[in-house]
């Protein structure tokens, strides 16, 4: 019986992975570096979330973009817990939207970015997630957001500069923004912006499924571009708990270099919510987390293996 195209798909990925891997073992050595996503543990103390991480044996945490808690603090946290920030998830809300035909609103985007930039910056966190729209508005209020959001990030590439914190451009699926669905259309995006400093490109395996053709392919798409890497299944649960190819992922992740120092592996599982940031506000389910955190990393870490024993 002939493969269908997305086992065809898989099959060329796998048959790539296994080649470089003899021809060049030694960029194979390093093991992806795994990160979460914190702020999906919503209004729990800092220190129980790092300390959930620290149990499951995360080395580095994706923090909340946010700067309410004050960074001398958090930066406390980090160090008590032996955990190093990645970078920060942005929280670019329809009030804070770089895409909005409103100055107001575009000017507290840009002030936003300079605030988060300077505080993952003091915390040692080298990326920071810009949605291009607002996360929670699906339906475009104009045909001019690319334009108005690419001309109002560059107007953020002093922050960029300053910090030395790379801002990581993430297309996100439909259902949750108007503009930038696609890895096509964030590089189009990246394009409009044209600014060397703004290059790098932030990937989520969920919104992926939803919008491109091909996981794997859509992973290789973003090259060295990729700085990070969200996963969640096609349920937006653990992964194992849907139907995503988590083997061909992880061999795509590792023939751009993901497994490169400096480039992470972020599981964020947040559940189908169309606004997921009402789980950034709400109270932790203690014992729904802790059980998420310890089957995403084994499940992870299982199929990892068996993909680097090819």
């Amino acid at each position: 019986m002939k493969p269908q195209n997305f086992v065809l798909k898989n099959q060329t990925i796998k048959k790539r992975f296994v080649e470089e891997k003899r021809r060049r073992p030694e960029s194979f050595e390093r093991r992806l570096s795994l990160s979460w996503s914190i702020w999906m543990f919503g209004t729990e103390p800092i220190d129980e979330s790092l300390e959930r991480l620290r149990r499951n044996g995360f080395e580095y945490v994706e923090i909340k973009g946010d700067t309410s808690i004050p960074k001398e603090a958090m930066n406390k946290a980090l160090k008590n817990s032996g955990i190093k920030a990645s970078g920060a998830c942005g929280m670019f809300s329809p009030q804070r939207d770089l895409s909005s035909p409103l100055e107001e609103v575009r000017k507290k985007a840009q002030e936003y970015i300079r605030e988060v930039s300077s505080y993952i910056s003091f915390l040692g966190g080298t990326y920071f997630i810009v949605v291009p729209g607002a996360v929670g508005r699906p339906d475009a209020v104009d045909g001019l957001e690319m334009e108005r959001s690419a001309e109002a990030l560059r107007q953020c590439v002093c922050y960029f500069k300053e910090s030395g914190v790379k801002p990581v451009i993430e297309p996100i699926r439909s259902a949750e923004v108007s503009l930038v669905h696609t890895v096509d259309e964030a590089l189009d995006y990246l394009d409009m912006v044209d600014d060397p400093l703004v290059n790098c490109l932030n990937g989520d395996i969920y919104h992926m499924l939803n919008g491109e053709q091909h996981v794997g392919e859509a992973i290789i798409k973003c090259g060295e571009r990729l700085v990070n890497l969200h996963i969640a299944d096609s349920n937006r649960d653990a992964p194992g708990k849907g139907q995503i190819d988590i083997d061909t992922a992880i061999m795509a992740a590792y023939l751009v270099g993901m497994n490169q120092k400096g480039r992470f592996i972020t599981f964020e599982p947040l559940g189908p919510y169309p606004d997921p940031y009402v789980l950034s506000t709400g109270p932790c389910d203690v014992s729904v987390m802790d059980r998420l955190v310890k089957d995403s990393v084994e499940y992870f870490r299982e199929r990892e293996e068996i993909v680097r024993s090819l």
